[in-house]
Parts: C-alpha cells; structure tokens; sequence
C-alpha cells in the first residue's frame, strides 16, 4: 500500500518564454521532513502553489493523500496547512485573537487554539499584541495559524526568511519535533542547505525548473565519495596553487576548503606542497561531502550538461 501524501506527475508551469517549473515529478512520503532545496529562482514557489492549487500546470498532475487535487481540492485542503511567503497577521491584535480570527472561518474547535500555541512555544507572548513581537515571533505565529486545524500535512514556503541567527535556530528545532511530537509530515521549501540538512529525513534538489535528485539524504549522502576538509589562513592563495595541480577546490560556507582527494597519501601530499608555499594549515580531515557540496556538484554537472 502506498503512503505518499504528496504525488506530482511531469508538472509543468511557464509564464510566458520561461519554464519556471519542468517534468516535476516528486514523491514525497508520510512523516517526516521532506527538504525541497534550490538557488532562489529555482522554481520552488511556483512548485508550492501548484501544490496548494493557487496556480494550475500547463501539464502534469497533482496528488495529495492519494486523489488528485483538482477534483477534491476543498475537502483536500481541510487536511493542509501552509506558510507561503510571509504570514498575513493583525498587529493591533495579540496573538490569540489572530488565531481565534482563523478558528472562526475554519469552524475550528476552540481547544485547537492552545493546541497551536503550545505546539510554537508563544503561550507565554500569546496575550501580547503582535505589533510587539519580533519577526521571529510573527513567523512563529504563522506557523500556529498553519496549525490550527491540525493538518496532516505542512507545507512551508522558506519559513527562516530574514529571521537572525536565533530565529533560524528556534524555527529549525521547532519544525523538526512536529513530525514526532504531532504527527505532521512537513514540505519545507529553503535555499539554506546547512539549516535542512539538520532536519530533512528526505531530500529533492530542484535546479532550474528541474528535479535533479530525490530519496533520503543517507541515499544522497552515499553517493558521494568522502572529500578532504582543509583550513589554511590563506585560502585564496592555497586554492590558486591547488587548482593549479589539478585539484578539484571548492570553499564552503564555513570558510574550510574541500578538495576532491580521496587517499591519505593525497592527503599528505596537499598538506607538505602548501607548508612548502609558506602557506599555514590548520585543520585537515576527511569527512563526507556535506549536502552544500553535494548541490553544487549537481548543479555544476547540470550547468555543463
């Protein structure tokens, strides 16, 4: 027996001359945290509004819970929540009444609301008036107003949008306990690869308009041979002289370089040819590739196809 949530078939959206979304085919199963990953322009908004039917294919189809969504989109939909884009809330209102705005017009059993705000963490700031939260807060709150109905699936359009360092963090450990603690299959859309490598159980990389991986991130992971991680206090210096002998070096995000070695002896090699150049390391390790590494190898080999 089948038990994906979410089905899409060849979906296909342009506006005008521009593909924005190609061939999408995405699985996407029951529980867990499905990270759907690209550049900003890769196609995945328009992707999400297709699946919450704000916008039709020109070709291909969506399934949600099995039947396809334009002959049951209401009766669908009770079973959805979803934050696209920033939340649209009442800041002369605290965040109770913006909840019990929503409760009205879904019909919603008034108990749902300290179910949402439990499940965010805002009991203690439910009484203040948004006007008077920070946007970390106001995301939380969106995310309370998605969950009100305690839908079964989450389906979240970047939600650490322009949310600091802590926001990141408080909304990165939020969503990860909502499948174990309420039961919710999340569809997170983001650009950040370090934040939903943290949390994702399954993984789609979508690159200009197209699906180029989909499957666990132990699967994505495995595919990849293991890289040499190398800091030097003069990383500009030390990949000219590396590329220069034929090394594949890419910086990461978190300053380290990583090269396409994989022996020990190669290891050494790089270590003594860089102490040689008068050039310092610090740090030199194997590791596996990190899921930054591995969207920009996808994306390279895409670019050169």
């Amino acid at each position: 027996m089948k038990n994906d949530l979410i089905e899409t078939t060849s979906l296909t959206r342009r506006f005008g001359n521009k593909v924005a979304v190609r061939d999408l085919s995405l699985t996407v199963p029951c529980g867990g945290v499905y990270g759907f990953l690209g550049p900003n322009g890769a196609g995945k908004t328009t992707a999400i509004r297709m699946l919450l039917g704000l916008c039709r294919p020109d070709q291909g189809e969506v399934r949600l819970f099995g039947s396809p969504l334009t002959s049951t989109r209401r009766s669908i939909m009770r079973r959805v929540g979803a934050l696209v884009e920033s939340p649209s809330l009442y800041p002369h209102l605290t965040g109770r009444e913006n909840l019990e705005v929503t409760r009205r017009i879904l019909g919603a059993p008034r108990e749902f609301i300290e179910h949402s705000l439990e499940s965010t963490r805002l009991v203690p700031d439910a009484n203040r008036k948004v006007r008077e939260y920070s946007l970390g807060m106001r995301q939380r709150l969106g995310l309370a107003l998605a969950l009100l109905n305690k839908p079964e699936l989450l389906i979240l359009d970047e939600p650490t949008n322009g949310l600091d360092p802590a926001g990141i963090h408080e909304m990165r450990d939020l969503i990860r306990r909502l499948p174990s603690d309420f039961g919710v299959t999340v569809f997170l859309s983001s650009h950040l690869l370090s934040e939903v490598e943290q949390i994702a159980t399954h993984i789609g990389i979508i690159h200009e308009g197209r699906l180029l991986f989909q499957g666990t991130l132990a699967a994505l992971q495995a595919e990849q041979q293991p890289k040499l991680s190398l800091g030097t206090n003069q990383p500009d210096h030390a990949i000219q002289l590396l590329t220069g002998q034929g090394w594949i070096v890419q910086r990461r995000s978190d300053g380290l370089l990583s090269i396409s070695a994989v022996k020990l002896e190669d290891a050494v090699k790089i270590n003594n040819c860089l102490i040689g150049h008068g050039i310092e390391v610090f740090h030199l390790s194997f590791a596996k590739a990190s899921l930054e590494d591995i969207f920009l190898a996808l994306t390279g080999e895409r670019k050169a196809a």
